[in-house]
């Protein structure tokens, strides 16, 4: 007898995963690929939608015809701050532009000039002013005024999850998580578009909002399945957590991006949480969870590609370092920041970077060192950890054992926990679409979650 599942496709910008959870949302089928980038009109590296589209069809189609599964529903996960927009028969009109992109600061100035002068609109939005495309609404804008014959043409722009529900359903929605989260397009007070929205028009590309547990029931290859509306990785990320854990806490969700986010906030931001460089990212149900975010993993590969080259080591060979307290000790003993980093500036940091030791064990645990000293700061900048005492770290770094050892002795008045590495958003996008309440002992029971406590100090 076949076995019921839910297909989620998690689609991170490296890595494109594919999972069938069964009905405990137990992981029972996995798939990964990963794909070249592509460059847009502008030499820019970007997502080669056409071929993560054709992986998509490729894999769900191969399940549909399993022996093993069948079937019942499907949902998606993937970064934010990526729009895929769409002519009037469904034709994609422009690159997935990438959100490192750089525009022309002429029209950001213009935008902010008129729109965001102040820190109104910084706090209402809960999207603080980054470069480049980070904010995704600054896209739509920027194609009205940077490439007009484009905008004209769009009958619909999506954020990346509801395009890919739109591959499978043919029905074009926007949904919350991806609407709030670092889009200033959202104001949280009103609850609805911000005033500038309406004011260029950019309403009238953006489809109807649905709740993201929404899904549609529909026949797919002469299959009945369930089609969810996808929902952005952070958000999701955070789900099985806030319908599993009773007391509150703190979750960083790591990756290319780590994400710390503290969902027991119900309040817009503050402007003392603006000048903190604060964020928000939202739930399912449209309230919002303070964030603040760090390019950490980026940050980490190209820290560590550096170190393979200085030292002559294989790429992988930093997966096979454990934590060595007796380096950590030789390090603190002199410590100074010696890591200049490229994806991001810091107060701390050196103008160049700095090599002091003679190996890569002691020159690894030192660029530890430093990112961990940042997700702290990250971490404190949105939780008072006084009220708060738990911490939840899923995601790449949980793989990590200087990190994990290092984040549990610097924050050691809080109870870390760890979740199985690779499911992160999938599950939760599984679990957005299904009517299953979750207990406390969920996370425990089906996810590994693991128990750390602060190594001695000698």
């Amino acid at each position: 007898m076949k076995k019921k599942v839910t297909a989620v496709f998690d689609i991170g910008k490296t890595n494109k995963k594919f999972f069938l959870f069964d009905k405990d949302f137990k992981e029972v089928h996995k798939e990964y690929a990963s794909f070249d980038e592509i460059e847009d009109e502008d030499g820019h590296p970007t997502e080669d939608i056409y071929a993560l589209q054709n992986w998509l069809k490729e894999v769900f189609h191969k399940i549909l015809k399993s022996e093993d599964f069948s079937v019942k529903a499907i949902n998606f996960s993937t970064y934010g701050a990526s729009f895929v927009h769409l002519g009037e028969n469904g034709e994609i009109l422009a690159p997935l532009y990438n959100y490192t992109k750089e525009i022309d600061p002429k029209i950001a100035d213009k935008f902010y000039e008129e729109y965001g002068d102040n820190l109104e609109l910084i706090r209402t939005s809960g999207s603080s002013r980054s470069p480049g495309l980070l904010n995704s609404g600054l896209q739509l804008y920027w194609i009205k005024y940077a490439k007009p014959e484009v905008f004209k043409k769009i009958k619909y722009s999506l954020h990346l999850p509801q395009y890919l529900s739109y591959i499978f359903s043919g029905v074009p929605l926007s949904e919350f998580t991806s609407i709030g989260c670092h889009t200033t397009l959202w104001n949280y007070e009103t609850k609805d578009y911000q005033d500038w929205v309406y004011k260029e028009e950019i309403h009238k590309i953006l489809p109807p909002i649905v709740s993201t547990e929404t899904s549609l029931n529909m026949n797919y290859n002469g299959k009945r399945v369930k089609i969810g509306v996808g929902i952005h990785d952070s958000s999701s990320a955070l789900l099985p957590y806030v319908r599993s854990v009773k007391k509150p806490f703190v979750l960083v969700s790591t990756g290319t991006w780590s994400i710390a986010l503290n969902p027991f906030v119900d309040t817009p931001l503050t402007l003392d949480d603006v000048n903190a460089d604060c964020i928000n990212y939202m739930r399912i149900n449209g309230k919002p969870v303070k964030s603040s975010r760090l390019f950490l993993g980026n940050e980490y590969k190209v820290q560590v590609t550096k170190l393979s080259e200085k030292f002559g080591k294989n790429k992988d060979y930093h997966k096979t370092i454990a934590f060595d307290y007796k380096a950590y000790s030789e390090i603190l003993q002199d410590f100074k920041h010696s890591f200049k980093w490229e994806s991001f500036e810091h107060e701390k940091m050196p103008q160049e970077t700095s090599y002091m030791y003679d190996t890569f064990e002691h020159a690894y645990h030192h660029l530890m060192i430093e990112l961990v000293m940042l997700q702290v700061e990250n971490i404190n900048r949105i939780a008072d950890t006084q009220k708060i005492d738990r911490l939840y770290v899923d995601g790449g770094f949980t793989d990590n054992d200087i990190y994990i050892k290092l984040l549990s002795h610097y924050l050691r008045g809080m109870k870390l926990r760890t979740t199985k590495a690779s499911l992160g958003s999938a599950l939760g996008a599984a679990i957005a679409i299904s009517d299953t309440k979750l207990n406390s002992k969920f996370l425990k029971k089906n996810y590994a979650l693991k128990k750390h406590v602060p190594f001695i100090v000698n």
